[in-house]
């Protein structure tokens, strides 16, 4: 089995200021809204107890509070400086009551059996390498009848990566645990799941990527040369470039998942 990256870059502010001029503040993975939304389409979330991992600065939870009125949500997240951000947040637009972030440490989630109707998750498991143990565990926190919908980021098979995958890594600097969708049916499966469905947004997300790039070497520069510095911005304009790479050619992909816990 691949070992997984090491982690060599934060969520700091820098990287967050230049995540939100693409995607939308609140939110440090792409499709904003609009993604959110079709990880839940169809789902009845009014009154339901909502758990968000990897909520980043609060932009899936703010938008689930507002759009489907769930009596809770609670985002985790490992980075303290996201979960601060997001509860600043979250208080300045009056929601505290129903929606809060808390840091957790890597490993079993922090909550008793049965917590939550939905687990929520957007381009967050990437990080996260033993799908199997995620799996059981967000199973174990979900009631019955509850359900899993997540988008994520996914390798395009099970071979070893490519020099241009590992490249893309290296400058992401994030620290992945990539796996294809087969070892994500299989841990969901392993886990007790049923109704499990997914939906490719490979496509999108290569299409998604290339039109970030153009921003971030046209229209967005100077402010975020301004913003974050030059020698930052043209660390994260090779990024984006590596990762064009890797989406069009489809060694990285993209899509949702949901599953029902019987």
């Amino acid at each position: 089995m691949e070992s997984q990256p090491e982690q060599t870059q934060e969520y700091d502010q820098r990287l967050v200021t230049l995540l939100e001029a693409l995607w939308g503040d609140g939110y440090l993975s792409p499709g904003g809204d609009t993604e959110t939304a079709m990880v839940l389409d169809g789902l009845d979330l009014v009154g339901a107890r909502v758990l968000d991992i990897g909520c980043g600065t609060g932009g899936c939870a703010f938008f689930i509070e507002q759009r489907y009125q769930p009596s809770s949500v609670v985002g985790v997240d490992v980075e303290s400086g996201v979960v601060h951000a997001a509860n600043t947040a979250a208080a300045e637009r009056g929601v505290d009551d129903r929606v809060r972030f808390v840091t957790v440490e890597p490993g079993p989630l922090p909550f008793a059996d049965g917590s939550f109707d939905l687990v929520f998750s957007k381009d967050s498991i990437v990080h996260i390498a033993d799908k199997h143990s995620l799996a059981a565990d967000i199973a174990r926190v979900l009631s019955p009848g509850g359900v899993f919908a997540c988008s994520d980021w996914m390798k395009g098979d099970d071979l070893p990566k490519s020099a241009e995958l590992e490249r893309y890594e290296e400058l992401e600097g994030l620290g992945f645990g990539l796996a294809s969708p087969d070892v994500y049916f299989a841990a969901l499966r392993a886990a007790g799941f049923k109704q499990i469905a997914y939906t490719d947004r490979t496509a999108w997300l290569a299409a998604k990527t290339r039109s970030e790039l153009a921003d971030l070497e046209g229209p967005l520069r100077p402010r975020l040369e301004a913003e974050v510095g030059r020698d930052f911005l043209e660390h994260e304009l090779e990024v984006w470039r590596a990762l064009c790479v890797v989406t069009e050619s489809g060694q990285l992909g993209a899509g949702h998942f949901r599953a029902v816990k019987p």
